[in-house]
């Protein structure tokens, strides 16, 4: 297959999600960046739509890993195209596939490395270190770019093998270890804007009413306005009365 063939793959993977649905979730997009490769491999119009249909079925995954999915899939259509694996084993493999990477990708991205990227980047602004904080988005930016094209390639180039890796990697637990570092840039950020932060008895009365309130709303599913506005009472009844 062409490089340029496999760029314009790539470059459609950003566009995954633009066109979600409640019927087939991200398969528009999936299909729209898949179909400059199934054009290459298959150039009979009968073959080349039976290939189209195997991504019009619901498809679902956290955007970071679409690269590497997109790079996969066209790994084993190449497969199929020289008749070394069957159409039936493609849905197998693109379905365990697929959940596996959603759950990685929520678990480290979403609910992990996102949050200590913003964390980090709250805390340096207000610490008054803008250069830094627009450096650190700067370089995270440039680094996921750089991870997509990465992933992409090694699915198309490695296809199953490069999910052994990911196995090693295991970011799962990476993941977890991620939300201790993320619990303590919240209890920076809660230090630096806290108003009670001159007086040591306030500010630990303000932590511990602060705790209860996100137990409150975890474990007892009381109503987050409610418990905002019980705060805002509470900051307007310790400086006016």
């Amino acid at each position: 297959m062409k490089l340029e063939t496999l760029l314009r793959c790539f470059a459609r993977t950003y566009f995954i999600g633009a066109n979600f649905n409640t019927k087939g979730l991200q398969n528009i997009g999936l299909s729209y960046a898949m179909d400059p490769g199934l054009k290459a491999l298959y150039p009979d119009p009968e073959d080349l739509r039976q290939a189209r249909e195997r991504y019009l079925g619901i498809y679902n995954c956290h955007p970071y890993w679409a690269p590497l999915l997109v790079g996969y899939f066209l790994f084993l259509e190449l497969k199929i195209s020289r008749k070394v694996i069957s159409e039936s084993a493609l849905e197998k493999v693109k379905q365990t596939a697929t959940y596996t990477l959603s759950a990685i990708g929520d678990s480290f991205f979403s609910g992990s490395f996102l949050v200590f990227w913003s964390l980090l980047l709250v805390l340096l602004l207000l610490v008054g270190l803008k250069q830094i904080a627009v450096l650190w988005f700067g370089v995270c930016f440039v680094l996921l770019q750089l991870f997509k094209i990465y992933i992409f390639w090694q699915g198309w180039i490695r296809g199953l093998t490069y999910f052994q890796r990911l196995k090693q990697m295991n970011l799962i637990n990476w993941g977890q270890r991620l939300k201790y570092v993320n619990a303590g840039l919240l209890l920076l950020i809660w230090v630096t804007i806290s108003p009670f932060s001159r007086s040591p008895l306030a500010f630990a009365l303000a932590s511990c009413v602060l705790g209860l309130a996100v137990w409150l709303l975890w474990y007892r599913s009381v109503a987050r306005e409610f418990l905002l506005l019980a705060y805002g009472i509470t900051l307007f009844g310790y400086f006016w009365l």
